[in-house]
């Protein structure tokens, strides 16, 4: 009503006037979000312990000294690790190596081994191993000096000992290595790890003339013994 008390009890109230409120859209991430690389869980461990078969394939690079005569040798080449988790504690494992080997006065051959391992899991990543097996060289005939300066016996011969090694060796004997490997698990399925290995090696080289006996027709060969030990170190991934 005009003139009126705007204090009056039926006077319509006023409101202020408000901003408006601005709206802000949140930034979308990825739920997946980067790769993460998490150390081995505890799942992870226990599956490596229990018993079950074990695949690894490496490579090896190491030396082998001649004991007494026989040349030595650079070693390089693969391996293959076969075998069995027994418990916690014990694996069997097998490796068989096929190793270029090179030497000095230009000696060039292959040497392999095949040795089976009783393995002791001394913690979660280190294992120790001794090994029985053979060994064997393949060293064809080279021009370093050696008993090929003694002449061709009229009959086989087996000399008594290596301070002169024959010009070219093949054959086989006994082998041994001691391993410490310490390893680390990648996941569920696969590990890798290093070894440290000493291998020694007792082979019967056979050295064919080429000549027969005029007697019985049978090839005339030169046999020695040839002593060998050695170190290496090896990288391999093994599988489970």
């Amino acid at each position: 009503m005009p003139g009126g008390n705007p204090l009056a009890p039926n006077a319509p109230a006023t409101t202020p006037a408000t901003a408006p409120v601005p709206v802000t859209t949140a930034p979308i991430f990825d739920e997946d979000g980067p790769p993460r690389f998490s150390l081995p869980t505890e799942s992870e461990r226990a599956m490596w312990k229990k018993p079950g078969f074990r695949f690894g394939l490496g490579v090896v690079y190491g030396r082998f000294y001649g004991i007494n005569g026989p040349p030595n040798s650079q070693l390089i080449g693969p391996t293959i690790r076969l075998g069995l988790r027994l418990d916690e504690a014990w694996s069997l494992m097998s490796s068989l190596q096929y190793l270029y080997a090179t030497g000095s006065g230009g000696t060039r051959g292959l040497r392999f081994a095949g040795t089976i391992e009783p393995t002791w899991h001394a913690t979660e990543h280190l294992s120790l191993a001794a090994g029985i097996g053979f060994g064997g060289i393949v060293q064809p005939s080279t021009s370093q000096s050696g008993t090929s300066q003694l002449g061709t016996p009229d009959t086989s011969y087996t000399y008594p000992d290596a301070r002169t090694p024959m010009s070219s060796c093949n054959g086989v004997g006994v082998a041994g290595l001691l391993r410490a490997e310490w390893m680390m698990i990648l996941g569920p399925r696969a590990s890798t790890g290093l070894a440290l290995e000493m291998d020694g090696q007792w082979t019967g080289c056979v050295d064919d003339t080429g000549v027969l006996e005029p007697d019985t027709a049978t090839p005339i060969v030169r046999r020695q013994w040839w002593p060998h030990v050695g170190g290496s170190i090896a990288w391999g991934i093994l599988w489970r």
